[in-house]
């Protein structure tokens, strides 16, 4: 299946927290969307991988998303290394999206800088023809993103691009919401440690960043995202 946006992320949740309204709105449009999740997120504090696993298959019902993948590195460790690009070089080629979606360069958990780097090296690799992967056994053709966007995380970066989220965000808080190990719940919480995510103040921190980023646009909820290469356009009057 060709996908049109392909949204990379070191942790099962990290699209849902940072991209899951711009997903929601280009399926919307029409446009066929994937998830790819490098690791399982085993060393969350919360819950384990295989709630982890349960969790993103419902988070991806509600989202409507047309594929999701896990690739399994290890949550922690996982390198940049010629097997890592070529695991990330080989879905993007099976998938040949348009547009990548990845994680902020510089955040709160290493990890997330690390798979930002991870994905946006594979994307240009995943244009050389010389490079050789296959899939159920045959040579994949080249593939190289047009555009590859990082979205923002824990830690504020100003944005390149701020897209509208506004009819998506209480959808976006369903998905989110499908991962109940992780974030606030009056049940879990009583047996399972306090995290920087599982307060209830988290949820308000959530809704603030999409109305401060909707803001700069004048929207009521946004995404922000950062790119390494210019954005073009070739009609001024749809920008916001």
């Amino acid at each position: 299946m060709k996908i049109d946006i392909l949204a990379f992320a070191a942790h099962p949740d990290d699209v849902e927290l940072a991209a899951a309204g711009t997903l929601l709105a280009h399926i919307a449009l029409g446009k066929k969307v994937g998830i790819i999740d490098l690791t399982r997120g085993e060393l969350g504090t919360r819950g384990s991988a295989e709630i982890r696993d349960e969790e993103a298959t419902e988070s991806s019902k509600i989202l409507g998303i047309h594929a999701r993948e896990n690739l399994r590195m290890r949550d922690g460790f996982f390198v940049k290394d010629e097997e890592s690009l070529l695991k990330v070089i080989t879905i993007i080629r099976k998938y040949q999206p348009e547009i990548v979606l990845c994680n902020s360069e510089f955040d709160r958990h290493v990890d997330h800088g690390r798979a930002a780097d991870l994905v946006h090296e594979a994307c240009f690799l995943s244009g050389l023809r010389k490079i050789v992967t296959q899939q159920d056994g045959k040579p994949q053709e080249a593939w190289r993103p047009k555009s590859t966007y990082h979205y923002i995380q824990d830690y504020y970066t100003k944005p390149d691009v701020i897209f509208d989220i506004t009819p998506y965000f209480n959808q976006k808080n369903e998905a989110i919401k499908a991962f109940k190990s992780q974030f606030f719940n009056p049940a879990s919480n009583i047996n399972e440690p306090e995290t920087p995510i599982s307060s209830a103040d988290f949820w308000a921190f959530l809704e603030g960043r999409a109305r401060q980023l909707g803001r700069l646009i004048n929207v009521t909820y946004a995404e922000g995202f950062t790119v390494k290469r210019p954005v073009g356009s070739k009609d001024l009057t749809k920008l916001l």
